[in-house]
């Protein structure tokens, strides 16, 4: 008993110098930076699928962006669509200098980096953006990525929150995003990076074509973006990260719950192909939360065995209200226990359910 009092304990220091690592390393990313009106030659890569309900949102906030429309061009790859994506984008883009829209033919990679490819190829400019069909990027997005290449950084990710609706399916979808993004950006910060979202995402096209591009990230159809940040840190080149809140991008989440597992597994699948370093720290941090939640159990033996779930859940919901605004999310805090808890228990679904889900390019 006393050997399973020190384990337990000793699980929550851990976590706790986990905790004030992560506490601390967000603290200094999010204090004040002036963003410096450096104008680059960017293009802004798109692929789209079935989009034609999404893309003229996504065009309409690239229009709106505060960058002279002579410094970037936007590349719409329309993949392979079955619905209007391509002729309506054509449409909407018609009269607009900077904007073209291609398809994507030839593909030398399978599903969405294949569309990606061929758009970074296609590029006329030195540095690359990459968003979503169905993302809004706000309206200092391309300005925000410019100063941070103008900082000598090779590879650049931001923050991409989820709208809020009123269902519950895009409430557990933004906690989890702000939960993931909370260890994604932190861990960054102390020069651990290891993911990345795909909906704000940039890199010079010499440090791309540095690291032979997507050649070495083919070992799931998903994760482009994971996989891309794993070959440029093997690389040793310099990650930055965007934190300007006018630079967030927004999306929509899914609505149907099952339609957000499949979403889930898929990119939680990427992390088995992670680097051996990456893969054993995020081990560590999660085996950490689990058994900290699951120290409830032990409760019948004694009341000191829910000091570490109490240690977990108090320090969770200090950073979490704490940052929750600097990554665009707002929710009650009221709701965080539970949210912590389903979490967690979600992370080894998604992971198992990820191993053996069939990747595809919807």
């Amino acid at each position: 008993m006393l050997t399973l009092i020190y384990i337990l304990f000793s699980v929550a220091l851990l976590l706790l110098i986990f905790e004030l690592f992560i506490y601390s390393a967000l603290n200094k990313l999010f204090r004040f930076k002036k963003i410096e009106k450096i104008e680059l030659k960017i293009s802004v890569i798109v692929a789209a699928k079935n989009e034609s309900a999404n893309i003229p949102n996504l065009i309409s906030a690239l229009i709106n962006q505060n960058y002279s429309k002579d410094n970037f061009e936007v590349i719409i790859v329309d993949d392979n669509s079955t619905d209007e994506t391509f002729s309506i984008t054509k449409e909407t883009i018609k009269e607009l200098e900077n904007f073209r829209t291609i398809k994507a033919e030839n593909k030398l990679f399978k599903g969405k980096r294949g569309a990606l490819d061929i758009g970074i190829k296609s590029a006329k400019h030195p540095y690359i953006l990459i968003t979503d069909a169905d993302c809004e990027p706000g309206k200092e997005w391309i300005n925000s990525f410019a100063d941070g290449f103008g900082d000598k950084n090779d590879f650049l990710f931001g923050i991409a929150p989820y709208r809020a609706t009123k269902s519950i399916s895009n409430l557990v979808a933004r906690f989890e995003n702000l939960r993931a993004n909370i260890i994604v950006f932190a861990f960054a910060k102390l020069g651990i990076p290891y993911s990345a979202s795909a909906r704000s995402f940039g890199f010079s096209k010499e440090a791309f074509n540095n690291i032979k591009g997507y050649t070495y990230t083919t070992e799931t159809l998903s994760g482009d973006d994971d996989l891309l940040l794993r070959e440029a840190t093997k690389n040793k080149l310099n990650i930055g990260i965007v934190t300007n809140s006018d630079a967030f991008v927004f999306s929509k989440t899914k609505e149907v719950f099952s339609e957000y597992v499949n979403q889930k597994s898929r990119h939680t699948s990427t992390s088995i192909h992670y680097s051996l370093k990456n893969q054993l720290l995020l081990g560590s941090w999660h085996l950490l939360n689990l058994v900290s939640l699951f120290s409830i159990i032990f409760l019948t033996f004694g009341t000191e065995f829910i000091f570490p779930l109490f240690i977990k859940l108090v320090i969770d919901l200090f950073i979490l209200n704490n940052f929750q605004n600097n990554f665009g999310c707002k929710i009650n805090p009221l709701w965080f226990i539970v949210l912590q808890i389903s979490y967690e228990l979600n992370l080894i679904y998604f992971f198992i359910k990820g191993l053996k889900f069939s990747n595809r390019w919807e």
